[in-house]
């Protein structure tokens, strides 16, 4: 992927809404989707997007919550929007995290270079910064498509054959 356009990609999403982040039930790409907004005067509509980083070799998730913000998050409570007034606590009910400051491309990544080396083919390393997570992907290649409504990253099925390998056609 080229690198002006995988940074394209990733200035279309500063500041938006990330509302889920994972492997795929395929366990090889890493998904983001995001509520993309513009200002209503542009005509834009809202979409949700997602974002597939493809041959993901690496996904590092940690925590943006202060530790003393952590100590006054721990309430059941705050796991539902909106939270009564006398809570304090980072409210994870909210469901969605600020694409803030955002995301860069991590320049001269050794562990891109070890992986493209090893597997004959360009890596990248990106890492997102958001108000509730860091997250940093080491991937190949970006495809970026709008959902359509419905979409369901994962749903839990009851039939044996999940384990067949035939896992995309029951779980998409």
């Amino acid at each position: 992927m080229d690198v002006l356009a995988l940074q394209q990609a990733l200035d279309d999403v500063f500041d938006q809404a990330l509302i889920y982040h994972a492997y795929t039930p395929y366990m090889r790409d890493y998904e983001m989707i995001i509520y993309a907004t513009a200002d209503p005067r542009t005509g834009v509509p809202p979409a949700h997007v997602r974002y597939l980083f493809r041959y993901c070799v690496e996904a590092n998730v940690s925590t943006a919550v202060r530790r003393d913000m952590w100590r006054k998050s721990l309430d059941d409570r705050l796991l539902d929007h909106p939270v009564s007034d006398d809570l304090e606590g980072y409210v994870w009910g909210v469901r969605w995290q600020a694409l803030y400051p955002g995301a860069q491309i991590v320049a001269d990544s050794v562990r891109a270079s070890e992986w493209a080396e090893a597997v004959g083919t360009d890596f990248h390393e990106v890492r997102f910064e958001t108000n509730g997570h860091d997250i940093t992907l080491v991937f190949s290649d970006l495809q970026v498509t709008e959902l359509p409504l419905g979409y369901t990253p994962f749903m839990v099925v009851d039939d044996e054959s999940t384990t067949s390998g035939d896992v995309e056609r029951q779980v998409i």
